[in-house]
């Protein structure tokens, strides 16, 4: 593990911002899409907004840009680093930043921990890898981390009218107190006003409230300015007596009910938690007279990252997206199989092979049916995957799939670039991110996905990119592999089904429909496929639905 005693504290300047922290009462109560409605909310009345979460533990991630991070390892005379620095977040601070309308920055969310196994997981601290450690190596590391956490902090309380700071999980799980740099561990440490959130739907929530009260200390207590009920369905009159048994047990004002948002489902979801939750929910068949969906399967595999690929497909109308869970058969209904990417790409590999799940992609080709794979799922399709240094899991090598003329080896400084890409066969415009450690090589590069172009404007000297793909010409690189019967394709690239013209070509291509190269570049995308448009539409229409449900000046008199 890298040393993370020594950082640049920011420059000393008066703190112009606001803050205010929300605290939930567990897990999934909706902290992350309350904090990205109300920076929206507040943004829309003008002020400057900006997202914070001390520690954030997903797979899913979004790529940043940043100009003043400090040397990792540095002693302070170093100071900022000249050029623009590229790192990471995770998702939901990325949706908070972008209700903001603000740019994404790795100082709102500090500490990102990458599970790779039920027991360690990779520590990102401010964008950078630090290396990986076990549940219980990271108890004593996260006091040496603290400082940082609290630098970037004031960075963006600096910058700001207002800091909305997220909690983790629980405000008051016993196992996780000591040493705590998320919850009422940073409140205390950044003397910040806490909003406690509970969630209502889940039933309990005057418990957990009146729980947290109880095993938090005296201070920690005064810290509470009031208590948010949250995914609230039906008469709010009916949950009278429960406020007031909640304001008299706490000395806590429930200063709202947050009516249940149905626009969630529009936007992206962040953790394996809320992917179970969706692999639960059924299908609804097609009416009759309406056309038979497209049907996309998705493997569940252990450690899947960047699952919110799939979100605007699962949005599309005419698109049936399922969740292959462990245990069943890849569907026989299914017209597409898509291998996420992953956080452990070896450990992925094999439990596909330990489901059987290589015999059933393999028959699918075979019977007619496409395979798509993406980032770590795209290695995974080749012949091999290796891990000589052991970065991912213990140091060995496993057997890809097998379907396309791939060899992967695992290495290297993580790839963290925004791209922009042209679709080969329908010449659509992509914009998406790479977010990756590891070099393919092989047979299969010579038929590309897309014609890369980076969004940095690079000129394409890249050397660990042409490195691993196929030269086109002199003014284009390229990027992924398809086939050569054009059923299994695979990509670096994350984000692209986003893009509304390549979507819908691409999708027509699976519909075994003809694809004119660049013929009419997005004219035909509608209101309800306008993928970016219905985020945006959502978030705002959250905002909306909070400033209803809530007094925003009594929260914004409670920030301090």
């Amino acid at each position: 593990m890298s040393d993370v005693a020594a950082f640049t504290p920011a420059p000393a300047a008066p703190r112009r911002a606001r803050r205010l922290m929300i605290q939930g009462t567990s897990s999934d109560v909706g902290k992350s899409l309350l904090v990205a409605g109300l920076c929206r909310a507040f943004a829309n009345r003008g002020l400057i907004v900006r997202p914070f979460k001390a520690q954030n533990m997903s797979n899913n991630a979004a790529v940043t840009v940043d100009a003043d991070v400090p040397e990792q390892g540095s002693a302070p005379a170093a100071g900022i680093s000249a050029e623009p620095v590229r790192g990471e977040i995770g998702r939901a601070q990325a949706l908070q930043a972008r209700a903001c309308r603000a740019p994404r920055s790795v100082h709102m969310n500090p500490v990102l921990l990458k599970p790779e196994s039920d027991v360690d997981c990779q520590v990102v601290l401010r964008g950078r890898v630090l290396g990986r450690a076990s549940a219980a190596a990271y108890q004593t590391l996260k006091p040496a981390l603290l400082p940082a956490v609290l630098d970037s902090l004031e960075r963006l309380s600096q910058e700001a009218d207002l800091v909305l700071i997220e909690g983790a999980g629980s405000g008051a799980e016993a196992y996780l107190r000591a040493q705590d740099i998320s919850n009422m561990g940073l409140a205390e440490a950044a003397d910040l006003p806490v909003l406690l959130v509970g969630d209502e739907s889940r039933g309990g929530v005057s418990a957990a409230v009146l729980g947290h009260r109880l095993l938090w200390t005296e201070s920690e207590r005064a810290r509470v300015g009031g208590v948010l009920v949250n995914k609230f369905r039906g008469d709010p009159a009916v949950f009278a007596p429960a406020a007031a048994t909640i304001s008299a047990a706490t000395g806590w004002p429930v200063l709202g009910l947050v009516r249940w948002f149905d626009g969630a489902a529009r936007l992206p979801q962040e953790d394996s938690l809320a992917l179970d939750l969706a692999a639960r929910a059924v299908a609804k068949p097609p009416r009759p007279g309406e056309a038979k969906p497209l049907t996309i399967a998705v493997l569940r595999t252990p450690r899947i990252a960047n699952a919110d690929d799939l979100d605007p497909l699962a949005a599309e109308p005419g698109v049936r997206v399922v969740w292959v869970q462990p245990g069943e058969p890849v569907p026989r209904a299914a017209d597409v199989v898509v291998i996420a990417g992953s956080k452990a790409t070896r450990a992925d590999l094999d439990f596909v092979r330990a489901q059987g799940w290589q015999h059933d992609l393999h028959a699918h080709v075979r019977q007619g049916g496409r395979v798509v794979g993406l980032c770590a799922g795209f290695q995974m399709l080749g012949r091999v995957v290796r891990d000589p240094q052991g970065i991912e899991g213990a140091p060995g090598e496993s057997a890809g799939l097998g379907l396309l003329e791939l060899e992967t080896t695992i290495g290297g400084d993580k790839r963290l670039l925004d791209l922009d890409a042209v679709d080969r066969v329908s010449g659509e415009r992509v914009t998406g991110y790479e977010m990756h450690m590891g070099r393919t090589q092989g047979a299969a590069l010579a038929q590309p996905w897309l014609r890369l172009v980076d969004a940095d404007g690079e000129s394409g000297e890249d050397a660990d990119l042409s490195a691993r793909i196929a030269p086109l010409g002199s003014h284009e690189r390229a990027e992924g592999a398809v086939s050569a019967d054009g059923r299994v394709m695979g990509s670096y690239v994350h984000g692209l089904f986003a893009a509304d013209g390549f979507r819908r070509h691409w999708l027509a291509q699976m519909r075994g429909e003809a694809v004119e190269h660049g013929a009419g570049q997005g004219e035909r995308t509608t209101p309800a496929s306008a993928y970016e448009a219905r985020v945006d539409a959502a978030l705002d229409a959250f905002a909306a639905q909070l400033a209803e449900d809530l007094d925003l000046d009594t929260l914004w008199a409670l920030a301090r």
